[in-house]
């Protein structure tokens, strides 16, 4: 027999292949479980049935504890999202497209759906609630030289206006803008709401006066965005809603934005 030979015709290398082999295997079977702690079991399109107990491909479940004492979760835990879809298929079969059938951006179908987060707000590492408006975070302003926002008018997908800004809303972890407050006008609701900072631009007219362009929605829809239960604070749970709110604008806004550009 030659040199690392183990019989006659098995050898080292060739043991060592078959090991890798089953290694390999074994870390998909693995990875593959994992990537299935949420979303999973999958529900069947059409007929909501799925699979109760399938033991291959799910991960026993694992705990995970929570930051600043809030408790613990499990997964996978078995739950099914029972939430009520107000939307109705396109056609018969699976895959089919949903269409809404009340207000869009408020329906949690396609770009306006939004994540069943808990409805607490979110704790940075020092205990503090991360998002709070300037009014109440006396260690942060607008720094010397920029423009100071408070007080703009904040104009729609359709230039009209919808209100004004009259707070900033900052995370105190990462040191930066996250909403701006806006008290809009009267035929607008007369509501105060919370416009994400990412779905703005600052620009100015001919006579050099600047303004906020939300392009996402128009002005009278700012008055069903979703609002925060508690003055100065807004949980994960709202802000998933307010975010889905403006992103669903960006093709329900208006009837043109979802036909062919041809």
């Amino acid at each position: 027999m030659g040199t690392g030979a183990i019989v006659g015709n098995i050898d080292v290398a060739q043991v060592t292949l078959y090991v890798f082999w089953i290694f390999f295997a074994a870390l998909l079977w693995y990875i593959r479980k994992e990537d299935r702690r949420e979303g999973y079991p999958l529900e069947h399109d059409v007929t909501g049935k799925y699979d109760k107990d399938p033991w291959v491909w799910m991960a026993s479940p694992k705990t995970f504890v929570l930051p600043q004492g809030t408790g613990e979760v499990h997964f996978p835990n078995g739950k099914r999202d029972t939430r009520p879809i107000a939307a109705k298929r396109t056609a018969k079969f699976a895959g089919a497209s949903l269409e809404p059938t009340g207000n869009p951006m408020l329906d949690g179908v396609g770009p306006a759906a939004w994540a069943e987060r808990a409805d607490v707000p979110d704790i940075a590492a020092d205990g503090q609630i991360r998002l709070a408006p300037m009014s109440i975070a006396p260690d942060f302003s607008v720094a010397e030289g920029d423009p100071d926002p408070r007080g703009l008018p904040v104009y729609g997908c359709d230039d009209e206006v919808a209100g004004t800004i009259s707070d900033i809303w900052i995370d105190r972890a990462e040191q930066m803008i996250r909403y701006f407050q806006i008290d809009l006008s009267a035929e607008n609701g007369g509501r105060t709401v919370l416009l994400p900072h990412n779905f703005t631009t600052l620009e100015k007219t001919r006579g050099a006066q600047r303004y906020f362009k939300v392009r996402s929605i128009t002005a009278a829809q700012f008055a069903d965005i979703p609002g925060n239960a508690v003055a100065n604070q807004v949980t994960l749970l709202e802000e998933d809603k307010i975010m889905g709110y403006y992103g669903g604008g960006t093709l329900y806004a208006t009837p043109e934005r979802q036909e062919p550009l041809l």
